[in-house]
């Protein structure tokens, strides 16, 4: 399966973005999907995650009440609705899927697809 992340762009303090992540097959209900996100000279690090058959969502505790992760199974597709950006929020955006494990949803580790990233830069 690959994934294509895109939606980024530049936008002021305070605005909103929405990333898409498609996956070019069908993606079943046993995976579990998240994004991470990596600034220049920092570790890749964990932002949202929509788990797998309930669909159960968790967010880091820097965007959680700011950022909505859903998923629509009929076009394969995962969401990151961002609102209210800062400028901490600028980084590469990811997003990555499982059908391993996610106890540790968190950890760069667990997801063994990623897609290539997208761009996403919050100025003051």
């Amino acid at each position: 399966v690959q994934l294509q992340a895109c939606g980024g762009g530049l936008v002021q303090a305070g605005g909103s973005l929405r990333l898409s992540c498609a996956a070019s097959t069908r993606i079943s209900g046993s995976a579990s999907m998240a994004w991470f996100r990596q600034a220049p000279g920092k570790e890749r690090e964990f932002v949202a995650t929509i788990r797998r058959s309930g669909g159960a969502t968790y967010y880091s505790d820097s965007v959680r009440g700011r950022f909505t992760v859903s998923k629509d199974a009929a076009k394969n597709t995962m969401y990151l609705q961002m609102n209210s950006l800062k400028p901490d929020d600028t980084a590469v955006y990811y997003c990555a899927t499982t059908y391993g494990p996610t106890s540790t949803y968190w950890d760069v580790n667990v997801y063994s697809n990623w897609g290539q990233g997208t761009q996403v830069t919050v100025s003051s």
